[in-house]
């Protein structure tokens, strides 16, 4: 770290050439945190596992598709990964002893899929498109998908999609900067709120823990934080409002945002090659909350990072990957 970085906060664990010559787009834990998919470039996802105190690459999964594979999803029960891919096909993979079969590829979308993301139940998984599209897939028990639903709220390419921890409650974030949350009603998935505040694209979304707040990263250099109030609301429509901005942090595009549901500790990924973390003060009003950055490295990567992720299970356990085709495994330690 720099001398300008904060001090207490990330020490690099190890640095891994995840995807030599492309760039290495997102990082996905497995939901034992024993594993890590990465995806980049070059086609190809590989499975990272660790072998004493360091992380090896186990596998390397290719000609699942013939185009970059921007984004990688465990399944909840981690027998499963989704892949997204900018070939405009999505493809399951079963995992099989320590290796992956491919299992299906799911066909519709008109061009590039952006992002995958499983529900909780593990039974629907949710792609995003560069064809303005969220689609909701059904998964039954002899592995077959359908696509159950087509959502069209956004006017402009949608680059990410997320689950409610909890609840089967999809967000979606897209180039016309706008949020969209969907629910499911009388067997139809609908656009039940549209969140406006960020004035350029949404790249990033993660919710707390809890579900009741959902952070979002913008190329407006931003990060915002939500609160549901529907259930005070007591209308049909659901209630999420902006309580809290970030902002003056980060120096271009911040890419990606992970809320870590075991600390409540907040990484971000962003175009100027830094990782922060921030913290939520303990005393702040949960309808005003003040987030303090507590760690910052400056040159995490060497080009724009391009996801940040929480291990599940392993507190502090942070992996971050960037447009230098490298992984980069950190520890947060915070000051308390």
């Amino acid at each position: 770290m720099t001398s300008s970085d904060m001090k207490e906060g990330l020490t690099l664990v190890q640095r891994l050439s995840a995807h030599p010559d492309s760039r290495c787009w997102f990082v996905s834990w497995s939901p034992t945190g024993t594993l890590l998919a990465s995806c980049g470039g070059d086609k190809a996802i590989r499975i990272w596992g660790r072998e004493g105190d360091s992380w090896e690459c186990k596998s390397v999964l290719q000609d699942g598709h013939q185009r970059t594979v921007r984004k990688v999803a465990w399944s909840p029960c981690g027998n499963y990964l989704a892949s997204a891919s900018f070939d405009a096909t999505t493809s399951i993979w079963k995992k099989k002893d320590d290796d992956f079969e491919s299992l299906t590829v799911l066909e519709g979308h008109e061009n590039e899929v952006k992002c995958v993301a499983w529900a909780p139940s593990g039974n629907l998984l949710a792609t995003c498109s560069r064809d303005k599209s969220v689609w909701v897939w059904e998964v039954d028990e002899e592995d077959e998908y359908e696509c159950v639903t087509v959502l069209n709220s956004h006017t402009q390419d949608v680059k990410h999609v997320v689950w409610h921890p909890t609840q089967e409650l999809l967000a979606s974030a897209s180039y016309d900067n706008n949020i969209c949350i969907y629910k499911e009603d009388d067997d139809d998935w609908v656009c039940r709120a549209t969140l406006k505040g960020h004035t350029s694209t949404v790249w990033g979304l993660t919710f707390d823990a809890a579900g009741q707040r959902l952070a979002s990263s913008s190329a407006d250099r931003t990060v915002k934080i939500w609160k549901d109030y529907s259930n005070e609301s007591g209308q049909g429509d659901l209630s999420w409002k902006c309580i809290c901005t970030l902002s003056g942090y980060h120096g271009r595009t911040v890419y990606d945002v992970a809320w870590c549901g075991l600390t409540g500790a907040m990484a971000t990924a962003c175009g100027d090659d830094s990782v922060r973390v921030f913290k939520e003060d303990d005393v702040s009003d949960p309808d005003q909350p003040i987030f303090s950055l507590s760690a910052q490295v400056s040159k995490a990567h060497s080009q724009d990072v391009n996801c940040v992720a929480w291990n599940p299970k392993e507190v502090g356990l942070l992996a971050s990957c960037g447009d230098d085709g490298e992984i980069a495994i950190w520890r947060f330690q915070s000051e308390d």
